[in-house]
């Protein structure tokens, strides 16, 4: 049942207040108005009043990168030897700030040289005066008649720094000054963000604590790590090494616009020489990068882009205590070559080369001023001197005949005779200069004792020219061209393609038509100048049947292991043939044998003798060279050999250019010692013969 309420009609009933939703919404609009009232305001503030302002603000923020030095890769020997390594010390650094005032940097300058020894160093006139004028150029200024009106900054400089020269200004200026004068120049010349080395030799523990001590006073100033170069096998590898910049040197001028595109700074050392210069790239390391935010010219942050790299690693084919025990040998010899008999020797220089790679087992040389005796260290002198070698060019020259098809293998024998020509000398072999010794040969005959005869017969018949004594040389200059062409296959006269810079190409004589009888002088060794370098490729090309290969120092790039040991290979050298000299086994057969003949022949007159006794066997070639010292009649010795004389492993070569006409052999002698240090400190000779 449902109950209802009765009505009453005297009860007033609720009314809804209608206009209470309305007026809340009218509220929150005129809220909302406001607050885009206030936004729009502000934007106009922004955009409009100071928009100028905020847009310099955008403009003068930047970033910049500041970079700092990495440690240099080092230099190891083929057994994993150190040969150019990196000793660290103490160094004090200047890290210039952005937009820092010379006025900062004067009085850096003056603070720093009382607590740190700074080298004495030659000042000149306009070092002294900008250095003065960072202190006193406003008083300056006001003594040039109109400078007010000068808007060129530059010529403003020039009138005060003659205002200061010209009036003694800097007169007088103590030793500590005159070291300020040098801190400031190399301060003021820095790049903003860079770093450069103000002390870098025998920072003291009490210079430290000075420097740490008034670091508020020295802003920019620090304390931090140098690294040069050491040697711990010995200096003997220093020559071929190279040579790094100073920083006073800076970058070289020759090649200042490319490195500095790579990224160096004006005053970073570099390879600027040899090994260190080749392989820069691969030694310099990648620098750490700093990104450095800045605004309005203060530096607002800094963050690490990049960690930095060391420098990789340089692994030679050169064996540093083999490389010490022939520097020593070249030495005594040149020392007692020069002392008995010999005073006009120049040097003495030496190649060990493996002819199957074109590895380099050590380069050495001495030079010796003739003048005063004194010798010293030319460990590239075999890459870059050049000389006349004489006869041990010779087995080429047999080559030559035999690929000209002038002489075969079967058919090769000439008889030694003076050769005597029309308005000429007589040239004849050592051992025949008379004729009294005539003897048939055949072509390995011919270089068991070296006989000139021979040689200049084969360039008689390739010219076309048929000799008979007395009669007068008629042979075309092609000659020339066609000897030449023969010599550079083997790389006499050419550049070896050596992986270090500064080689030299050789020295050709002239080849006109009034020089034609040097031709044959030309086929005996006795004309063209060559380097050691190039008597070792030519060799090495005999020794592996033709092949000339690129001689090379680099036997890999490796990375860092510990405790200074070479880590990972990450590149390692691919031997490279240059050319191949084509030839017969017949033809190369005539060629081997007549220089294994050279020194087991029985003929009296065989020049390498010396080398019999040694073990494994050796083949080889010696050259006496007619020349001229100081105005003096002399020789210089040279030789060529390979061994073991089947499967050859190395090949040596060597030169001794100013010798006398006594106490020849001293270059066969050099060679014997050579092969046996390569036996004793690079290679087994067991199982070999």
């Amino acid at each position: 049942m449902k109950f209802f309420k009765p009505s009453n009609s005297n009860e007033e009933t609720p009314k809804i207040n209608k206009s209470r939703i309305p007026n809340r919404l009218n509220v929150l609009f005129f809220v909302a108005f406001l607050l885009f009232a206030l936004l729009i305001g502000r934007l106009v503030q922004l955009q409009i009043i100071q928009g100028n302002h905020f847009q310099s603000e955008i403009d003068s923020g930047d970033i910049k990168t500041e970079t700092r030095n990495v440690q240099r890769g080092m230099i190891y020997d083929s057994a994993g030897k150190p040969l150019v390594a990196n000793n660290s010390s103490r160094a004090i650094s200047y890290s210039k700030p952005l937009n820092v005032y010379p006025k900062t940097m004067y009085s850096v300058a003056n603070d720093l040289v009382k607590y740190v020894d700074i080298d004495s160093e030659p000042t000149t006139k306009t070092m002294r005066a900008n250095y003065y004028l960072a202190k006193n150029e406003d008083a300056v200024k006001k003594k040039i008649p109109g400078s007010s009106k000068i808007t060129d900054v530059k010529k403003l400089t020039q009138l005060e720094i003659k205002y200061v020269n010209d009036h003694g200004l800097t007169d007088g200026m103590t030793a500590a000054q005159k070291k300020a004068v040098v801190v400031f120049t190399k301060m003021n010349n820095a790049y903003a963000l860079s770093t450069i080395y103000l002390k870098t030799k025998n920072v003291s523990d009490q210079e430290m604590s000075q420097v740490g001590e008034h670091q508020s006073d020295l802003p920019g100033i620090k304390i931090t790590t140098d690294w040069t170069r050491t040697y711990p096998n010995g200096n003997s590898i220093k020559n071929v090494a190279g040579t790094l910049t100073s920083q006073k040197q800076g970058l070289p001028s020759e090649r200042i616009n490319e490195l500095l595109a790579e990224g160096y700074e004006r005053d970073d050392s570099v390879g600027s020489s040899y090994i260190e210069s080749q392989y820069e790239d691969v030694l310099k390391g990648t620098k750490k990068a700093i990104n450095v935010e800045t605004q309005n010219g203060k530096i607002t942050k800094r963050v690490k882009q990049y960690g930095g790299k060391v420098g990789d690693n340089v692994q030679l084919t050169i064996n540093s205590k083999f490389q010490n025990d022939v520097q020593k040998i070249v030495e005594n010899a040149v020392k007692t070559g020069s002392a008995n008999g010999n005073p006009l020797m120049t040097g003495g220089y030496a190649v060990a080369m493996n002819p199957q790679t074109g590895g380099i087992y050590a380069l050495a040389g001495v030079d010796r001023d003739n003048k005063t005796g004194k010798i010293t260290t030319d460990s590239l002198g075999p890459i870059n001197q050049t000389m006349v070698m004489g006869s041990v060019v010779k087995g080429a020259q047999v080559m030559g005949g035999l690929r000209s098809g002038v002489i075969t293998p079967t058919n090769n024998t000439l008889t030694d005779t003076p050769i005597k020509l029309a308005g000429t000398a007589t040239i004849a072999s050592i051992f025949n200069k008379t004729g009294n010794n005539n003897m048939t040969l055949s072509a390995a005959d011919a270089l068991e004792v070296s006989s000139n005869s021979y040689m200049m017969q084969l360039t008689m018949k390739e010219a076309g020219f048929n000799y008979t004594s007395g009669a007068a040389l008629n042979m075309p200059t092609s000659i020339f061209d066609k000897l030449r062409s023969n010599f550079n296959q083997y790389g006499l006269g050419v550049k070896t393609g050596i992986d270090i810079p500064g080689e030299a190409p050789g020295f050709k004589g002239g080849s006109s038509q009034a020089e034609i009888g040097k031709a044959l002088n030309l086929s005996f060794g006795n004309y063209d100048a060559y380097t050691t370098i190039q008597v070792a490729q030519y060799m090495s090309t005999i020794a592996n049947g033709g092949y000339r290969m690129q001689p090379h120092v680099l036997q890999s790039i490796r990375g860092h292991g510990t405790d200074d040991k070479l880590g990972a290979v990450k590149y390692e050298f691919q031997p490279k043939i240059l050319n191949v000299v084509e030839g017969t086994a017949a033809q190369w057969k005539v060629v081997h044998q007549g220089l294994w003949q050279v020194v087991h022949g029985s003929n009296q007159w065989r020049t390498g003798a010396r080398l019999a006794s040694l073990k494994p066997a050796v083949a080889a070639k010696s050259g006496t060279a007619e020349t001229t010292t100081n105005g003096s009649s002399t020789t210089t010795l040279s030789a060529a050999s390979y061994a073991p004389t089947t499967n050859p492993q190395i090949v040596i070569a060597v030169a001794y250019p100013g010798s006398g006409s006594t106490n020849e052999g001293f270059n066969m002698e050099s060679v014997k010692s050579i092969y046996q240090a390569f036996w004793k400190d690079v290679k087994s000779s067991d199982g070999l013969n």
